[in-house]
């Protein structure tokens, strides 16, 4: 076995089984770290096929930025499994008959799918130095407008959020004028 395929089989094992913990974790935090992990062996696998860009978007993206968000939700939200009600027996078989559906349908696109042995040569078709000549190179136009509309959008949301000053009423003017 070669050092990729070694490592392919370590993310693999990696990613189904912090994706099984995301699934039966009781608690909410656990489960969102179990998915962070997931993101790295995912990105890992990116890696794995010379697509650089991709991993490093699926770090930033997911495991840095949405994943906080989720975090700061179920914090917000103070989830507890002691608040939480208890599910009726007919939810529970619900789940559990269109898990075992989706169980077969996986098993029979597993049955039914070519496996082809991946091509071990090296090619440059995801590396960022590729990416960033083609995206200054040849779409370079799209590429600044949409600085330019990403730009207007935040100038916006940051007139949008500003507080507007109070204006003193001529109430509040006669007032002040007495005690000057």
């Amino acid at each position: 076995m070669e050092i990729y395929d070694i490592l392919f089989w370590i993310l693999s094992a990696l990613a189904v089984s912090c994706a099984l913990g995301v699934i039966l974790s009781r608690n909410p935090v656990n489960s969102v770290m179990f998915l962070i992990v997931t993101f790295f062996a995912i990105s890992g696998h990116y890696i794995l096929m010379n697509a650089q860009f991709l991993a490093i978007v699926n770090i930033i993206v997911y495991a840095g930025a949405i994943m906080v968000l989720f975090l700061f939700v179920i914090m917000l939200m103070n989830l507890n499994a002691d608040v939480e009600p208890q599910k009726g027996q007919l939810v529970q078989l619900a789940g559990v008959i269109s898990g075992g559906v989706l169980f077969l349908v996986i098993l029979a696109a597993i049955k039914t799918a070519k496996t082809e042995s991946m091509d071990k040569t090296s090619t440059d078709i995801g590396l960022i130095t590729n990416l960033g000549r083609t995206l200054f190179t040849r779409y370079v136009l799209p590429f600044e407008i949409s600085s330019v509309l990403f730009l207007s959008a935040m100038i916006g949301a940051v007139v949008i959020g500003k507080k507007e000053e109070a204006k003193p009423s001529k109430e509040d003017e006669s007032e002040m004028k007495q005690f000057l």
